[in-house]
């Protein structure tokens, strides 16, 4: 069960074994604590008090706050002994120094690529008969996607400004590739200019970059559970703020998780509402939340078995935190099926 607080100006209290939502003593929503796996509050003015802080944390349920505008998960409240785990952290360190650091981060590049092939298989797949052309370009593009892994596979050494921009090119050119293949796929009246991150105005990219938002408080909360520094990634250059490691890790997770929710919801008629200033609305950014974490506990093929996408992120990040300590050999990538 997950509170999601998208409301402005309302309190978040525990109440006898439970957390209330309330806006001047009136009742909007409550949950039990015992059956809470976390809070997300999702808009700013919101109130919450320090018995609930303390609970949470002694329970172990996270709190993220993201951004009303854009889904940029600016913080989370953790029990302050949860990450701990000095070895795998200095174990973390030590690998961006050697060939596991390239190693790992050519896996987060690959694992992205085969995702997004398989993203276009999969909407391929079911316009075969309905749609032949559309079902052609569809498959030729998840293919060309793929055109990259060779160039990615004869890089060697370690991390440092050639390996990464290397990379970097290597992941542009088929992220360009994916984004062509999905304007096929999207209703034409959402008006997409194509992808865009940060600032984004048209409605298809906001919801993208806020879906993101909230799948990026996931994996920095796996990364912490695993025992890792979210902000010391591999692909991603470090810098003051920027959680490198949770948008390494997220690259194998954009498609599975948030691409195919929010394309499938746009082709089965959901609004994208905005106020005026390009803001996402209250209604339209709890369902991309609630709708985001519903794909998370839905299950995709893993180590053998159909397994949650909450759990293969999670194991993901206990992947990697065994493979810098040297004790597993290789980290292979999470890549969605189809």
């Amino acid at each position: 069960m997950h509170l999601i607080v998208e409301e402005r100006g309302v309190f978040v209290a525990k109440h006898q074994g439970r957390l209330r939502v309330t806006r001047d003593k009136q009742r909007l929503a409550e949950v039990p604590i015992m059956h809470l796996e976390q809070v997300l509050i999702c808009s700013n003015g919101v109130g919450i008090s320090s018995d609930v802080v303390r609970t949470c944390a002694e329970e172990g349920i996270p709190i993220h706050f993201l951004n009303g505008s854009d889904g940029d998960d600016y913080g989370t409240l953790f029990a302050s002994g949860l990450t701990g785990m000095a070895l795998t952290k200095r174990a973390q360190l030590r690998a961006y120094e050697d060939d596991r650091g390239l190693a790992l981060a050519k896996t987060f590049v690959s694992g992205k690529l085969q995702s997004q092939a398989n993203m276009l298989r999969y909407a391929a797949k079911y316009r075969k008969d309905a749609d032949p052309p559309l079902h052609q370009a569809l498959t030729l593009a998840a293919t060309e996607v793929l055109d990259s892994l060779p160039a990615l596979g004869r890089l060697s050494g370690v991390v440092d400004e050639a390996t990464r921009a290397a990379l970097m090119g290597l992941e542009g050119r088929a992220a360009a590739r994916y984004w062509q293949a999905v304007a096929l796929i999207i209703p034409g009246e959402l008006g997409w200019p194509g992808r865009e991150t940060q600032g984004a105005r048209d409605p298809f990219n906001a919801a993208l970059n806020y879906g993101y938002g909230v799948l990026r408080a996931q994996v920095r909360q796996a990364l912490l559970l695993a025992g890792l520094e979210p902000n010391a990634g591999f692909l991603h250059a470090d810098r003051p703020g920027k959680p490198s490691l949770t948008l390494d890790l997220i690259e194998e997770f954009r498609q599975a998780v948030v691409d195919r929710t929010l394309i499938g919801q746009v082709n089965r008629g959901f609004a994208i509402v905005q106020d005026e200033s390009g803001r996402l609305d209250g209604p339209t950014r709890k369902r991309i939340v609630e709708k985001v974490l519903e794909r998370m506990e839905s299950t995709e093929p893993y180590e053998g078995k159909r397994q949650p996408l909450r759990h293969i992120l999670q194991l993901q990040a206990r992947h990697i935190a065994t493979f810098v300590r040297g004790e597993r050999p290789a980290y292979e990538p999470f890549v969605m099926g189809w």
